[in-house]
């Protein structure tokens, strides 16, 4: 018997990747993030290759990985994907102590990130003449 197949995350026409615990904090990531949205997966990766922020190293790896899963897990066609999300959400935070002046200390805070792609794939418009 056993249980019932669980339902895909994502619509037919989607795939998705995640990147999780990014060494950077997530309002640097959702920079990055944000520029690659709503784009072609080419141009985002375009983009991306020639950022630069420090982060579009790993952000374009998870693109890449979501736009491999589309093609080998879905078989979606890579040239029609475009960025449908790209969203970031925070994890764990590393604490650590950095001392100060007098005897003291000041507690320094190392946020880490997590990181979804989901890429679509749409039908090119047929233009008219």
């Amino acid at each position: 018997m056993g249980k019932p197949k669980t339902p895909r995350p994502v619509a037919d026409n989607e795939a998705r990747a995640v990147a999780r615990t990014i060494r950077v904090s997530p309002q640097k990531l959702n920079l990055v993030a944000a520029m690659i949205r709503g784009k072609k997966v080419q141009a985002a990766l375009h983009d991306l290759e020639f950022s630069r922020k420090r982060i579009a190293g790993t952000v374009r790896k998870t693109l890449e990985s979501a736009i491999a899963n589309a093609e080998n897990n879905h078989d979606l066609d890579v040239d029609a994907l475009i960025v449908a999300e790209a969203y970031v959400g925070k994890s764990i935070t590393m604490k650590r102590f950095h001392t100060r002046g007098r005897g003291r200390a000041s507690r320094i805070e190392k946020p880490f990130s997590n990181l979804t792609i989901v890429v679509r794939e749409v039908e090119e418009k047929a233009e008219a003449a």
